[in-house]
């Protein structure tokens, strides 16, 4: 299909560089001092430097001295106090005496209340379970010298394991390229886990819509990560990261850092996501890695950041309760039940567009899916779509957004322009395999 507009290539470690501008391509079928009084100043504030700090030390040590006396005799009389303890039956029993320091553990980030692990024992249960992914797409390139020469493109992410027997959970962007209904057949994916194996995996299902894909390697008796309840997340939470930033060299980096926001309106090229935001630092090659809670938990999939320069701490996951019903639906069936498909590709008619070719702002079809709903409705190419459902449409969002709220089977009419002319007709959606 040839068009005039070409996708924005991800960059090459399969990571969002966020672009405010909308795309414009859309296919449903597949961003100094002054000198005098400094000596005599300095000498001054030399003075009462000085004077803080040994007063500090003369106060905090008869404070201390004071406490440490007052803290043995109550210890004291706590142990001989406690040494025994008299059970209902008239009996007694040994119990243990807990001091402060009983309850007090060394910690990593967070303390090591019940259920709750240090952020060395959170990369220890979910780092095995953390894995890189390349994506080798292959291309042939001419020259009027030479005859054609092949190369591949490669591309590295991280995913999931999230079954005993090979099932990865990572970002469709990561993945892309391998889905055959890019056309992509000879992609090759090779996933390398933290024992140091490598193995080729095979594409499952992919979801493009929420960034969303599940590829399987044949291995067996693999650590499965615990898959955690995003719903019971708060602003605020100790957070950790773990992937591969800028790919295999630094496979299993881990951050920590908290959960800054939640449901956070994100829009990734054409699609718009509900994400979870978190300083913990998310880097190109963390995508499809992991969002762990304290008790390790995954609750997110590391999906994207704001990359512009001056802002830092800007990353986004994919909430664990949203992926987790689509990765089981990629899963046993290979796509999303149900998902409406009108089976067209298009680009956008903006008001400038609008005006130096003399079309309607709208959706211009570009090509028309053989045996798909729009070519059943009657649609076709060189068609502007400006309605559907009654509503207006001027962007591929907007389109979406009515797809948004329907299913496969429902009927819907549908206003395009032909030829300056309006016209008006019935679609009943596919679904989107």
């Amino acid at each position: 299909m040839n068009n005039n507009f070409n996708n924005d290539d991800w960059n090459s470690q399969s990571q969002y560089n966020f672009n405010y501008d909308n795309q414009g391509y859309y296919k449903e079928i597949v961003v100094q001092p002054r000198k005098k009084r400094s000596g005599r100043f300095i000498t001054y504030l030399s003075l009462v430097l000085v004077t803080s700090l040994v007063t500090s030390f003369a106060v905090g040590g008869v404070m201390y001295s004071n406490f440490s006396r007052q803290l043995d005799s109550q210890v004291n009389s706590l142990k001989q106090a406690a040494v025994t303890q008299t059970s209902s039956d008239g009996g007694s029993s040994p119990t243990k005496l807990s001091t402060a320091t009983d309850n007090v553990k060394a910690t990593n980030l967070f303390s090591t209340g019940t259920g709750e692990l240090t952020v060395a024992q959170i990369a220890k249960k979910v780092g095995p379970s953390i894995v890189g992914i390349k994506m080798s797409v292959p291309n042939t390139r001419q020259s009027p010298f030479y005859s054609s020469r092949s190369s591949t493109s490669d591309s590295e992410g991280s995913g999931i394991i999230f079954t005993e027997d090979g099932y990865i959970i990572t970002n469709y962007h990561v993945v892309q390229y391998a889905d055959p209904k890019n056309g992509a057949a000879n992609t090759a994916l090779t996933v390398y886990l933290p024992d140091k194996r490598e193995a080729k995996a095979k594409f499952i299902g992919g979801d493009s819509e929420n960034d969303l894909a599940v590829i399987k390697i044949d291995l067996t008796n693999l650590p499965a990560a615990e898959l955690g309840d995003s719903s019971e997340v708060e602003v605020g939470d100790p957070a950790v990261a773990i992937g591969n930033p800028l790919g295999m060299e630094f496979a299993g980096s881990v951050t920590y850092g908290v959960i800054s926001a939640l449901n956070r309106q994100l829009k990734t090229g054409d699609n718009s996501l509900t994400l979870i935001q978190t300083d913990a630092a998310i880097n190109p090659g963390n995508s499809g890695g992991a969002l762990v809670n304290k008790k390790g938990q995954v609750i997110g999939i590391n999906s994207a950041k704001i990359s512009v320069e001056g802002i830092e701490g800007l990353g986004f996951a994919i909430p664990m309760n949203t992926a987790k019903p689509i990765v089981d639906q990629l899963k046993t069936y290979g796509y999303v039940k149900g998902k409406p498909l009108i089976g067209i590709s298009a680009q956008e008619v903006t008001a400038e567009i609008s005006r130096m070719y003399d079309l309607p702002v709208g959706v211009y079809i570009s090509e028309v899916t053989q045996g798909g709903a729009a070519e059943a409705a009657g649609i076709h190419k060189g068609d502007v779509l400006v309605k559907l459902d009654g509503s207006k449409i001027e962007s591929m969002a907007d389109l979406d957004a009515v797809k948004k709220n329907h299913k496969a089977g429902d009927t819907v009419s549908a206003v395009v322009s032909r030829d300056g002319k309006e016209v008006t007709l019935s679609i009943t959606f596919s679904e989107d395999k």
